[in-house]
């Protein structure tokens, strides 16, 4: 249905899915999988099923497999009984008639050895990213990973595999890869943290192979229209030495024309949250958007702090197809509502995101309007 006001509350068709607005609940880490096997809980389905008048959910990021865990109390999907946890979720979020995917990750060199057994972390090379991982005794600074031998790399995207396999089986609608800063698949894209000289190094080409094999290995499982990827081409902060340089613009262009060929549900594209006057990027500072629609003509979905009214600038503008909202969806359960109604926004409690309790995380009420 048209809404010539708010594009954002339109009813739009993904695929062969059917999503009662364009607003999509960006992935956030909320650290609830209080348990020593990274298990989905009860609460966690609470927690999502709450927010499922939104037109898609991405869950948090999840590890495909052990070696991916950088990050506390954040589940995995790698195990049969982390999937009939998520079955529990997945089941609430469909109960309450929403749809939620996956999104698949692994944090590369961002882990530590506090959360792999006192095993050093891999990554593309075995250069430290200059990062943070957050441990059980808080946040430590990265150390130097082990560089991943190619039976690694080939092994590591059948765990992306498995894990779309297991995602499916959970009752997920789809999935997400998870390919912002900081997780391992821009290591294998940064200069600066990818020093290979093999198939995985050097070149662009070489650099982005792992982007193709793993979308090459999960659409074995899924067809490709219930398949995304997020990309945060120009993140500066808190990413260590894996930000933008001077062949940013021109490797997400290959990349961007590569993946005109996969037919994928949404390629989420994350915008700057700063200035990038004087980087390698700046040229990205006016109309970035506009840049990468011009660069992809299958769908964008566009993350960058939007509010209601910014949202419908963009939909309208045609710059993207969907918006997603993260810190929003914390503390307002039933966002779209408020947005339709033009009710007032609650403000989260940022003490609370990763607590690992009740409160701040399901506690947050929806509005008495919106439930009339």
């Amino acid at each position: 249905m048209k809404n010539a006001s708010q594009p954002l509350l339109e009813e739009y068709q993904l695929g062969d899915l059917t999503l009662k607005n364009r607003v999509v609940m960006a992935s956030l880490t909320r650290g609830r999988a209080t348990n020593p096997d990274l298990l989905p809980t009860m609460l966690m389905s609470e927690y999502y099923a709450q927010r499922a008048s939104t037109g898609l959910i991405l869950s948090e990021g999840t590890w495909v497999n052990m070696q991916s865990i950088g990050f506390i109390n954040v589940p995995g999907i790698y195990t049969q009984e982390q999937v009939e946890g998520w079955k529990i979720v997945t089941n609430a979020v469909h109960e309450s008639g929403g749809l939620i995917f996956s999104q698949l990750g692994h944090i590369g060199a961002g882990a530590h050895p506090d959360l792999q057994n006192g095993e050093l972390p891999v990554g593309p090379s075995a250069i430290n990213i200059q990062s943070k991982s957050f441990t059980p005794e808080g946040f430590k600074d990265t150390v130097t990973p082990r560089e991943m031998t190619v039976t690694e790399i080939h092994r590591t995207i059948q765990d992306y595999r498995q894990a779309a396999q297991n995602a499916k089986d959970a009752g997920f609608d789809g999935i997400e890869i998870h390919a912002i800063a900081g997780m391992l698949i821009p290591q294998f894209l940064s200069k600066a943290t990818n020093h290979r000289t093999d198939e995985y190094g050097a070149s662009i080409e070489n650099r982005t192979r792992i982007v193709f094999e793993i979308l090459d290995a999960v659409t074995e499982v899924w067809d490709s229209h219930r398949v995304a990827i997020k990309f945060s081409p120009v993140m500066l902060s808190n990413v260590g030495i894996v930000k933008p340089d001077e062949e940013t613009i021109v490797l997400f262009k290959y990349i961007l024309n590569k993946l005109e060929n996969y037919n994928l549900a949404f390629v989420h594209i994350v915008g700057p949250s700063e200035d990038l006057s004087g980087t390698d990027v700046e040229e990205l500072q006016k109309d970035y958007f506009t840049h990468f629609r011009n660069n992809y003509r299958g769908r964008i979905l566009a993350n960058l702090g939007f509010s209601k009214e910014s949202a419908n600038v963009i939909l309208k503008k045609g710059d993207a197809d969907l918006v997603s909202f993260g810190e929003l969806f914390i503390a307002n359960p039933d966002l779209v509502e408020r947005f339709k109604y033009n009710l007032p926004l609650s403000e989260s409690d940022p003490n609370t995101y990763y607590s690992g309790e009740d409160n701040g995380y399901i506690t947050y009420p929806k509005s008495g309007y919106a439930e009339s």
